[in-house]
């Protein structure tokens, strides 16, 4: 594609950089982002019984079955050398783990605060991140988030702003101080960069410097003290958080440095109406083909990039739309699941436990086959006339002058310690390998002990607190970032003036574990009598 790579800052190098990655995107990345979450999430997929289908085949597939082998799931060995469908079961072991995870990560409310240290402008920027937060789902976004990046093993989410409420947002809060001049390139001026703020439009908006009471352009530093808006809601709605699908997702790396990220793009298909789409039904298989060939695609793919500087977007190679990125950088929070050197995507955690959840599908199939099969006991009957006509019940008793006559017994479950045992160190598997094990989702077999303390508790779940603990930082720096880009836009269009240092924010976690609140409350006047600042003490117990 010929890119017009100029006002994005990017040399024209970079093109044969960007389809590159388009290739790699379409190619290798996106099947893959779709096999983990398909493991994760375990879809029914709707069937018909088949020639080769097993008395206990079952009227659906389910995702995971792509693990399964041919012997259980059904195929052809040779053309003319079918293999029948046997009984399948698969027990998701992958998805309650992942679901756990998140709920501690993201099962107690998380408390944010700005650290600003004017206890006016504090409150004001606390109130304005958390209802810009409450309107894109509060805790649900984060567990959105939280979901993605565990699955994925990454997650990027978009602080955009939409101008098409920003003059009347902008016009209610015209007393507030100018906005400040950053001297750092953190927020720029200017105007409003519409493939970062709004939907496309054929030209770029006009550039957005809104007046002060006076009717003049808005510059020069804040004062000591801003007042508080007139409405929090509005300048909350003026932004928008856009969790990036990673099949979406094509991030534009530096040659040199893996970590620095030149530009931002985006690719999805959208439909092509013009295109003439093939009869389905009576066509055969080969004809809908041919016509696949000779039509013209039926979806378009379009490439929105994003760089510091402004932004494009195409449609199938020809740019359509363009404009300016105000803010100065580009609005993008990546989060790294987990640490991953030399990758733009960190470490899924449903990716290690595939083969294990293969290997357990397989054996629960395996075990499942055999007890169909041998559920009930079977008998031959040699020697006996009319043994067919004789039903087995109590009390039943046969004659016959046959010497060599016999009734064999045959089938029933027998036990396999084995396989039992087997099943068992494959979970004993998973639990290592997630650090989540069942008793962290509430599931209780048997005695576990003397577990009478919220410490004994703790000592069980070691490894999953560890965890979720490493996750509490890197998911903080996340929403840290984002905090900061929100209080960016809202500085850069001029509806909420802030600078640099106030846009950082201070984060509270709460304990993921249930706590008995008389010992939650003696800790805490513990905490007290040894000096812990009254206010920390508070937030640390949620108030």
């Amino acid at each position: 594609m010929a890119y017009q790579l100029e006002p994005l800052g990017l040399s024209q190098s970079s093109s044969t950089h960007i389809d590159a990655s388009l290739l790699r995107l379409l190619e290798v990345d996106r099947p893959r982002w779709r096999r983990l979450w398909n493991y994760y999430a375990n879809p029914l997929i709707p069937r018909a019984f088949g020639p080769h289908d097993s008395r206990s085949g079952k009227p659906y597939l389910q995702a995971q079955e792509w693990g399964l082998p041919s012997r259980i799931t059904g195929g052809y060995l040779h053309s003319l050398n079918p293999i029948k469908r046997k009984e399948v079961v698969i027990e998701n072991d992958i998805g309650w783990r992942i679901n756990t995870m998140v709920e501690y990560l993201f099962g107690r409310e998380l408390n944010i605060e700005s650290a600003a240290t004017d206890p006016a402008r504090q409150q004001l920027l606390t109130a304005v991140l958390r209802q810009v937060l409450a309107n894109h789902g509060g805790m649900l976004f984060f567990q959105q988030v939280a979901l993605l990046g565990f699955v994925y093993g990454f997650v990027d989410v978009l602080v955009k702003l939409d101008i098409s409420r920003l003059a009347e947002v902008v016009s209610q809060t015209v007393d507030t101080p100018p906005p400040p001049r950053d001297t750092g390139g953190d927020a720029g001026g200017g105007g409003v960069g519409e493939g970062i703020s709004g939907d496309a439009t054929t030209s770029p908006p006009p550039s957005f410097d809104p007046p002060n009471s006076s009717g003049t352009a808005r510059h020069g530093s804040p004062p000591a003290e801003v007042p508080l808006p007139v409405n929090v809601e509005k300048i909350a709605s003026l932004i928008r958080l856009e969790i990036v699908d990673p099949s979406r997702a094509m991030p534009i790396l530096s040659e040199v440095d893996w970590r620095s990220v030149q530009a931002y793009a985006q690719v999805w298909e959208e439909p092509n109406a013009a295109s003439p789409q093939p009869r389905q039904g009576f066509l055969s298989q080969w004809l809908r083909g041919t016509l696949s060939k000779i039509a013209p695609a039926s979806d378009a793919t379009v490439i929105e990039i994003i760089s510091s500087t402004a932004w494009q977007r195409y449609r199938n190679g020809a740019l359509i739309a363009q404009g300016v990125n105000s803010l100065g950088e580009i609005p993008l929070v990546h989060i790294q699941n987990s640490t991953l050197p030399f990758s733009y995507a960190g470490s899924s955690e449903v990716e290690p436990m595939i083969p294990l959840q293969d290997e357990l599908n397989t054996r629960m199939s395996d075990r499942a086959n055999r007890i169909t099969l041998q559920s009930f006991k079977m008998y031959l009957g040699k020697g006996i006339d009319g043994f067919l006509d004789m039903p087995i019940s109590p009390g039943r008793m046969w004659a016959t002058d046959n010497e060599q006559a016999d009734v064999v017994e045959f089938g029933g479950d027998d036990n396999c310690p084995s396989e039992t045992a087997h099943i068992e160190d494959i979970r004993e598997a998973l639990d290592k390998v997630s650090s989540v094990t069942a008793i962290a989702a509430g599931s209780i077999k048997g005695k576990i002990g003397n577990l009478t303390s919220a410490a004994a508790l703790r000592i069980t779940l070691m490894a999953l607190l560890s965890k979720i603990e490493r996750k509490q930082i890197i998911y903080g720096m996340g929403i840290q970032r984002m905090c900061s880009l929100i209080l960016a836009w809202l500085n850069a269009c001029g509806a909420l003036p802030n600078t640099p240092p106030e846009r950082a924010v201070n984060l509270y976690w709460g304990d993921p574990l249930p706590s008995d609140e008389m010992d939650s409350l003696q800790e805490a006047q513990a905490k007290l009598n040894i000096g812990v600042a009254k206010e920390v003490v508070l937030k640390e117990l949620g108030y």
